[in-house]
Order: structure tokens, then C-alpha cells, then sequence
């Protein structure tokens, strides 16, 4: 069992970060699990028939033009490292001229990365691994601008609908506004209206592209809508690819070559987006599989004997010797605690090497949070009630939404 405080049914402590880290990469392991069990049994039978089909082909074909099975085998490699090269049967644009290279490095930076065109040189492989390390990190931080620039404009949008709803409740009964800006204050947009926003537009996108790609392409609509959703969430498996003819007939090739870029590119940000929102609601799944799991924990606890005077454990921030206060705060624990554990260390007292490490290592602890919020723009919440929810904390997109939605926020 987790407990919030250290672990009370286990031998050694875990926090809540780690039995959150703990629960999520169990629930990963079982997804997978389950998504290879249903993915071999629905494509098994498929590959099976596939085989059979071409060792017949290929008995048929040695037959009718008297080949050897060797000879013909040795054609058929040849063909594949031409294949890897980006030589195919139909006529495809140029893969190495400027635009070819410039769709190449586009799929390199957003991360999607089809595989149906790769460096063949020593060169060029050595630059892609420098070129796609600052291309894929700035890539990255353009996708968190886009999610934080999302993100506040759906705050706003839903925040005026929830103003004017709330003042045609409000003026019919007591006729003045005085205290609807008190009650509106503190109001955040709830993640799932978030996610269902972004799902609405996730969904658009993809339609809209689905019927480009299936009048330019030829494909059918439900394959136009599984690359969509393979390219938009940077999976790029590269079975298909779109815009690889050198002419479409009847279409604008150059107008269709930029209505797939800004469809991939829409297509990604609304995706990324929507991961990093569906991530707060399987972080809330998780707090509450914990809250669960808490509760036998507390319930064992006069069994095992707890005394209410007992000092917590030892963890990063506050080490063991350190006497945990009422309400624990990093700033005034560590920078205000002069008590031991036989008493209150008077003024002319020598300090130990034990307590000005351990003091060091909280203000440590202290400087590297304070850094941390300095980076991703907002200020630390001195309340305590800062980590009941389990999002104070966060790097990267779920430090940009942190108390910015109604289930990140360090009020609720």
C-alpha cells in the first residue's frame, strides 16, 4: 500500500510522487499487454494469409519464366535496398531535391518521422543526429507555447460564457453586480471542458483532412482518417505517406502541398495538446486510486502502535532529526528550525556537522524549487495546501497547466 506520508504498510517509505510513478508505469505495462493481446489477434490471421498468398505468388511466378528461386530471391533484396533508397514501381517526386528535403526535415523535427526517406550517407546521418537534437527540443517548446497560448484562450472564452451566465442569475435577484467579482476571482475552466474543446477541434481537423487526402490521394476515407491520426500524433509509421506524387491530375499540386503541411501542423499542435489534457485526467485517476489506497493505511496505524509523538521519516526535504511542525512549510523549515531532538539549541551553541549538512541540503531543496518556478513562470503558492492535490509539482506541458485549470488548481 501508498501512503501519502511515507508508507505506513510498507518496510521503506514511498511518497505520493512515487506511488504515482509506480501506479502509472504498472497501468502502462498492463495497457500494453493488452494492446498486444488485441493487435495479434486481429492482425495475425492477416499475416498468416498474406504469407501463404505470396510463397504461392512466388512458386507461380519461378515457374512461368523458368527462374531459379535463388536468382529470383537475389532480384527481390536488390529490390529492397533500392526500396530503402526511395526508388518505387510508380513514379514518385524526387526524394534529396529542396522540397523533398525540406518535407524530410519537417518530419525529422515534429518527431513524426515516416521512415519512407532516410540519409544513405555517413554525412548525412551523422548531421541528422546533431541537427534533429536542436530541432526536436525547439519543436518541442514550440508545442508547449502553443498549449499554454490554447489553454488561456480557452480559459478566457470560457470564463466570459460563465461571467454572462452568471450575471443573468444574478441581477433578476438582488439587481447590483457588487459581488460578482468576488465570486468570479478565483473561477478556472474544468479540464474536461477543456479536453472536450480540444477534442471537438482535434476531430474537425482530422475530418477536413481526411476529405483532402482522400480526393487527392485516392484513399478511402477511413484510411485518410488512420493516417491522420498516425501523423498528427507523431506515431509515423510510414505505410502511407501523403504528398509523394509528382503531379496530382486535377489538383493544385502546390496548393495541395500547403494545405498538408498546415493540416499537419495544426493537426499536431491540437494532438499534443489534447495528450497533454487527457494526461491531467489520468493524473486524477491515479490521485484517487491513491486516496483509496490510503485508506487501509490509516486504518492500521494504531495496530502497529503509532505514537502521536513519533518523528516523521526521513525524506529530502526535511531530514529525520528535523521536528516536523503543524503545518510544514520548505521556506520556514528549513531556514527557521533550530530544534533537536533534546531540546531547543540555545544561541552560543555549536552547531554539528549533521545539522549544517542537513541544513545545507534543505536549502539546496529550496534554491532548485525556487529555480524550477522561475523557470516555468509561475510563483510558488506559499500555502501548505499546495500539494493536496498532487499538481503543484510538474515539468514541461503539465507545469504549464499547472493552476491554470479548476483540477490544478492550488485553491481547490
Amino acid at each position: 500500500m501508498a501512503c501519502r506520508s511515507g508508507g505506513c504498510c510498507g518496510s521503506g517509505p514511498i511518497n505520493e510522487d512515487n506511488a504515482r510513478f509506480l501506479l502509472l508505469a504498472l497501468f502502462i505495462i498492463i495497457y500494453l499487454l493488452c494492446g498486444a493481446a488485441v493487435f495479434s489477434a486481429l492482425e495475425q490471421p492477416k499475416e498468416r494469409e498474406a504469407k501463404d498468398r505470396w510463397a504461392q505468388r512466388f512458386e507461380l511466378f519461378s515457374q512461368k519464366y523458368n527462374l531459379s528461386k535463388k536468382d529470383l530471391n537475389n532480384f527481390l533484396r536488390n529490390y529492397e535496398e533500392a526500396n530503402v533508397a526511395g526508388i518505387r514501381v510508380d513514379t514518385i517526386r524526387p526524394r534529396w531535391d529542396f522540397t523533398g528535403a525540406f518535407y524530410f526535415v519537417g518530419t525529422v523535427v515534429s518527431t513524426i518521422g515516416f521512415g519512407m526517406t532516410t540519409p544513405a550517407t555517413i554525412g548525412g546521418k551523422v548531421f541528422l543526429m546533431f541537427y534533429g537534437l536542436l530541432g526536436c527540443a525547439a519543436t518541442i517548446l514550440f508545442f508547449n507555447l502553443f498549449l499554454e497560448r490554447v489553454i488561456t484562450v480557452i480559459a478566457v472564452v470560457l470564463k466570459s460564457c460563465h461571467e454572462r451566465r452568471h450575471n443573468k442569475a444574478v441581477l433578476p435577484q438582488n439587481g447590483s453586480g457588487g459581488g460578482k467579482g468576488a465570486d468570479l476571482a478565483g473561477w478556472k475552466p474544468s479540464v474536461y471542458c477543456v479536453m472536450l474543446i480540444l477534442g471537438v477541434a482535434a476531430i474537425l481537423v482530422s475530418c477536413c483532412a481526411s476529405l483532402m487526402y482522400s480526393a487527392a490521394e485516392g484513399w478511402g476515407y477511413l484510411d485518410s482518417l488512420y493516417f491522420c491520426f498516425v501523423a498528427f500524433s507523431t506515431i509515423g509509421f510510414g505505410d502511407m505517406v501523403s504528398s509523394q506524387r509528382v503531379v496530382y491530375e486535377g489538383h493544385a499540386t502546390t496548393a495541395y502541398r500547403l494545405g498538408n503541411f498546415l493540416f499537419i501542423l495544426t493537426g499536431v499542435c491540437c494532438i499534443y495538446s489534447l495528450f497533454n489534457v487527457i494526461s491531467i485526467v489520468i493524473k486524477q485517476v491515479l490521485n484517487w486510486l491513491l486516496r483509496r489506497l490510503e485508506a487501509p493505511c490509516r486504518c492500521c496505524l494504531p495496530r502497529r502502535g503509532h505514537h502521536p509523538h513519533r518523528h516523521p521519516r526521513r525524506n529530502v526535504v526535511a531530514p529525520g532529526h528535523l521536528r516536523a511542525r503543524r503545518d510544514p512549510s520548505i521556506e520556514t523549515d528549513a531556514i527557521n528550525e533550530s530544534e533537536t531532538d533534546n531540546g531547543r539549541r540555545m544561541s552560543g551553541e555549536m552547531i554539528s556537522m549533521r545539522d549544517f549538512l542537513a541544513a545545507n541540503k534543505v536549502n539546496l531543496a529550496i534554491m532548485q524549487k525556487q529555480l524550477s518556478e522561475m523557470a516555468i513562470g509561475h510563483p510558488r503558492q506559499s500555502s501548505s495546501c499546495s500539494h493536496q492535490n498532487g499538481f503543484s509539482g510538474g515539468v514541461g506541458a503539465l507545469g504549464i497547466m499547472n493552476n491554470r485549470l479548476a483540477e490544478t488548481s492550488v485553491d481547490r
